[in-house]
């Protein structure tokens, strides 16, 4: 047996369920403690929390701030605070939204957007470097089944 296949121990139990909400619980400390690192790189005075919000901008290319508070599950009242602290920082900004001229579209502003891809391949560097070892075919099996626990199936 290999130490990725090996029995339970008291930091790897062994029934399976326990063994995932280990590692899943794991995992969320690391990326809390990345995230606050990137958001750093991002912007000094970036939060954490708010790197998500800038990563979902640029994946949708803009968004309404009710259309975000629903994708994160959050109230508006939170959201628009983070979204003035991002305003603040340069790092997003609001268009007339052109589907309705009374409501706003949240975009990432160009600097954001060079600053974001930058940090993002230098986490995939990172992520690559950790992962070195991993053949390419456990890679894309992590990917594949991340997915698929994000995507509830």
């Amino acid at each position: 047996m290999t130490p990725d296949q090996g029995p339970g121990t008291p930091d790897r139990p062994e029934d399976p369920y326990e063994l995932v909400e280990h590692e899943l619980a794991m995992l969320l400390r690391r990326v809390r403690a990345m995230s606050r690192t990137i958001a750093r790189e991002v912007h000094p005075d970036l939060d954490a929390t708010a790197y998500g919000l800038l990563l979902r901008l640029d994946e949708t290319g803009g968004a309404r701030l009710t259309d975000l508070a629903a994708y994160f599950g959050v109230g508006k009242p939170s959201l628009s605070r983070q979204v003035a602290a991002l305003e603040r920082l340069g790092l997003v900004c609001r268009r007339e939204d052109p589907e309705d001229a009374r409501a706003a579209r949240l975009e990432l502003t160009p600097s954001a957007v060079a600053r974001l891809e930058e940090v993002r391949r230098g986490g995939r560097g990172r992520l690559r470097a950790r992962m070195r070892r991993w053949p390419d075919r456990d890679v894309a099996e992590l990917g594949r089944l991340l997915h698929r626990l994000n995507s509830g199936n």
